[in-house]
């Protein structure tokens, strides 16, 4: 039951991020392959209806966002570390930069030059769930000179990190900045056009892309979403540690609760009772009838946490 497994598909970025970081602690893992758009059938029940991509299974507790996947594999598996030499507090807000303003500018300069080129369906909702409800594609294609000019200059700054000479981000070892830094590096190499020669023009990047490219992903082997599925209702959720009785929102365990992501993505509601609380994350109980009992983990940062009111039972068991 405390097999990692990973639900993703190999074109996701963030994926790629999460995928990095197991192959910088060299774990073996489950992976489970899931469809590019919604639906997804069998990941559905144990997330409660979140529909972002990767999801990280142990059991019946399942890690939605790559930000809270990364915390719990330092925490299981603390060597290597994530964070050689320190500066943990430091890249989690270099996540923030990476994760969402650098890479909505990565987006937005795919979809002004190959936009038209997309299909309509993965258009729409990657479109809404990167730029929000007022996606506009001739916007983006307008704005396509100076976004690439704000991407050169912010790709730059990875280059300016590494011209002191360092292999990696934060020196001879590679960690979590290494990850962050590369999926969009990958994501632009692998999917704009124009990726190539931009990356060209950075020698120390370039360098630096290799080496991370060959750290892997760890140990890998396939698992059917079905596997998944059932190995989830076979199972339990781990027991809840004490949490915060101070948090800012008044939030406590046993509230009724939703969460979803705070970036207007279209995003459903996760719905359910809050079972442990802190700082960087929260913890929801809920039941399905597919999968039984789950505890579904978010973090803080990035998701709206809403107190809801109505029964206890109809918001553990919706």
């Amino acid at each position: 039951m405390s097999q990692l497994i990973l639900h993703h598909y190999p074109q996701s970025p963030a994926s790629e991020k999460v995928r990095v970081a197991l192959g910088i602690k060299g774990l073996a893992w489950r992976s489970v392959e899931i469809p590019r758009l919604p639906p997804r059938p069998d990941l559905f029940p144990l997330t409660g209806g979140y529909r972002r991509t990767p999801v990280m299974q142990i059991g019946a507790d399942i890690y939605c966002d790559s930000q809270c996947i990364l915390r719990e594999l330092e925490r299981r598996f603390p060597q290597p570390s994530l964070f050689p030499g320190g500066a943990d507090g430091l890249a989690w807000a270099v996540s923030r930069w990476t994760d969402s303003a650098l890479f909505t500018l990565v987006a937005a300069v795919l979809f002004g030059e190959q936009g038209q080129e997309m299909p309509a369906e993965f258009l729409v909702d990657r479109g809404r769930l990167y730029f929000g409800p007022d996606f506009d594609p001739a916007a983006l294609r307008r704005d396509l000179g100076h976004n690439r000019a704000q991407l050169r200059a912010q790709l730059g700054w990875m280059e300016q990190r590494l011209a002191a000479g360092r292999p990696f981000m934060l020196g001879d070892r590679p960690g979590l900045p290494d990850a962050l830094c590369y999926h969009v590096v990958w994501f632009v190499r692998d999917r704009y056009r124009g990726g190539p020669g931009l990356l060209s023009e950075m020698p120390m990047l370039l360098a630096w892309e290799g080496r991370v490219r060959k750290i892997g992903h760890g140990n890998p082997t396939a698992m059917t979403s079905t596997a998944a599925l059932e190995l989830a209702g076979a199972a339990s959720p781990a027991a809840a540690a004490p949490g915060i009785d101070d948090d800012v929102q008044n939030l406590r365990a046993g509230m009724s609760v939703s969460v979803t992501p705070d970036d207007d993505g279209g995003d459903p509601e996760v719905y359910g009772l809050i079972s442990y609380l802190d700082h960087d994350s929260v913890t929801l109980l809920r039941r399905d009838p597919a999968a039984g009992e789950i505890a579904v983990h978010f973090p803080r940062v990035g998701y709206r946490v809403r107190p809801r009111r109505g029964g206890v039972r109809a918001a553990a068991t919706r």
